[in-house]
């Protein structure tokens, strides 16, 4: 099993930044992508970015230009920086491992003036 644990989210005015961290622990050594999904309210749940072990990533059109993501393979960490925020951007943003084999327990991200 792996363990997923997310940091980082809380209330940006528009236009601001915010980074969202993730620590694994368990099997670590299973793992092969790091990532992110959010969920808004009232919508499906949706990637946002993810990032594989030999570097690899793919983003959502969305977010393209706006948000980075990185990991460190030694740490077993991702991280998501998020720029130039907008109030669509407000959901609860969950860490993943091997895409949705493994998820966190989520944390809020909200975008308002």
């Amino acid at each position: 099993q792996v363990q997923l644990v997310e940091s980082g989210g809380g209330l940006v005015q528009p236009g601001g930044s915010l980074t969202l961290s993730c620590a694994a622990s368990g099997r670590i050594n299973s793992i092969y992508a790091m990532g992110w999904y959010r969920q808004a309210p009232g919508k499906q749940r949706e990637l946002v970015a993810v990032i594989t072990s030999g570097g690899t990533i793919t983003y959502a059109d969305s977010v393209k230009g706006r948000f980075t993501i990185s990991r460190d393979n030694v740490k077993m960490t991702a991280h998501l920086q998020m720029n130039s925020l907008k109030p669509e951007d407000t959901a609860v943003y969950y860490c993943t491992a091997n895409y949705n084999s493994y998820w966190g327990q989520g944390t809020q991200v909200t975008v308002s003036s």
